[in-house]
């Protein structure tokens, strides 16, 4: 258990890490796309391809690749008392770290095909980026409800069993409801709390399975 506790910890921290610098990215560098039309995305992106792949490679490779342990860490401290709950959950993590993972790998294959088409055919490479951004954003990001099912489940998992701050917990209930009703197309702007709530959350749940960790292994 004390190698699950030790890598879930840091793997939070690490999620918690590239949500900062991900969300920091959109709010300086990649501003530009911020309710950019096609044509303003696809001329950013075609000069700043390496940017752009850089920013998915944090905010969903890494963050994707580091929800495993994760999932796994937090299925073994909170196993013994709500089992089945712990079961479903883990299932739900593993399933949201390969949809974000799978959007992800979406996005740093195409954008060299998006931008090479660019170059030639502006328009055949908006109507391009539009049907592969509608997929990669299907999987990754555009409706949080894995995500929000996985933080819903672990919390109240916690809250059944013990295991997690109380507190924690019920910041993990507003996240996973924040994520959840993202299915719902007016309410889609929730995924800010989502998002934001998880760097928070992420941080907090690090802190806890480390010093876990460390007092049992004192």
């Amino acid at each position: 258990m004390n190698s699950y506790q030790k890598s879930g910890g840091y793997a939070a921290l690490i999620n918690a890490a590239a949500y900062i610098i991900g969300f920091g990215m959109i709010a300086t560098l990649l501003s530009p796309i911020i309710d950019a039309t096609a044509d303003e995305y696809l001329a950013f992106l075609a000069a700043n391809q390496t940017l752009m792949i850089v920013w998915h490679i944090i905010i969903y490779l890494v963050a994707g690749v580091f929800m495993v342990p994760l999932s796994l860490g937090l299925h073994e401290r909170l196993k013994a008392k709500t089992p089945a709950l712990m079961q479903n959950a883990t299932v739900f993590g593993l399933i949201w770290a390969g949809l974000i993972i799978a959007s992800g790998m979406l996005f740093v294959l195409d954008v060299g095909v998006v931008t090479n088409l660019y170059a030639t055919d502006p328009a055949q490479a908006s109507t391009v980026w539009i049907t592969l951004s509608a997929v990669e954003t299907a999987l990754g990001g555009g409706i949080e409800l894995t995500g929000g099912v996985w933080v819903l489940l672990v919390s109240l998992a916690a809250l059944r069993g013990g295991g997690l701050p109380r507190l924690l917990n019920y910041l993990g209930v507003i996240i996973g409801a924040a994520g959840i009703v993202t299915v719902l197309p007016v309410l889609h702007d929730a995924a800010s709390i989502f998002g934001l709530g998880f760097i928070v959350w992420f941080t907090w749940v690090g802190i806890v399975m480390l010093r876990s960790h460390s007092s049992v292994t004192a």
